[in-house]
């Protein structure tokens, strides 16, 4: 389930780097002849984790100090300079919840925005386990519980969703019975 992934094109010049975002210019031909500026943000990559334990499937309620309300999100987060996407998923999945697992898969890649370098890994970690208490970060506040599969398909009407690229998975498990069967396999068969 892997999209096309476009990347920074190789003349853009960096104008200006934060702490998440950078902001990449480079002149583009039109199609008319002309030249105008174009502008693409860079960021850091991300991972999600959609984690069964038995029959269930872990979720969060999560409060950030900069949004108003709590959101319903998975276990994830950036990945940290020269680590690999499957090390930042295993780190943030401990750290958030104190799960872990031995049983990984790749379920998928996002590119979100067409307009931000940024690379979403969809991980599965299936048969997770308790072995330690959460550390999450200063700035979160989570509190962790265990769905059913049907109460997670349910997640793709909750506004609430942050993880946007997770509802048309689970919308598309919904309304067809072979991607049910299909996404229902991938979480709790064994690999």
């Amino acid at each position: 389930m892997k999209k096309a992934l476009s990347k920074m094109p190789p003349n853009a010049k960096s104008v200006f780097k934060g702490k998440i975002f950078e902001v990449w210019q480079w002149k583009q031909k039109m199609f008319d002849g002309s030249v105008e500026i174009f502008e693409r943000l860079r960021r850091t990559n991300s991972v999600i984790v959609i984690t069964t334990v038995g029959d269930k499937i872990l979720i969060q309620r999560e409060i950030q100090p900069d949004r108003e309300v709590p959101f319903l999100t998975l276990p994830g987060g950036r990945v940290d300079s020269g680590e690999k996407p499957m090390e930042a998923a295993k780190r943030e999945l401990l750290e958030e919840t104190g799960y872990s697992s031995s049983d990984w898969v790749l379920f998928n890649e996002f590119r979100p925005y067409h307009k931000i370098d940024w690379t979403v890994y969809l991980f599965m970690a299936r048969q997770g386990r308790k072995i330690q208490e959460p550390h999450p970060d200063a700035g979160e506040k989570i509190t962790s519980q265990l769905v059913d599969f049907e109460q997670f398909l349910l997640l793709s009407d909750d506004e609430s969703l942050r993880n946007k690229e997770l509802m048309e998975i689970l919308l598309r498990a919904r309304i067809d019975p072979k991607k049910k069967a299909e996404l229902h396999d991938l979480l709790f068969l064994e690999g």
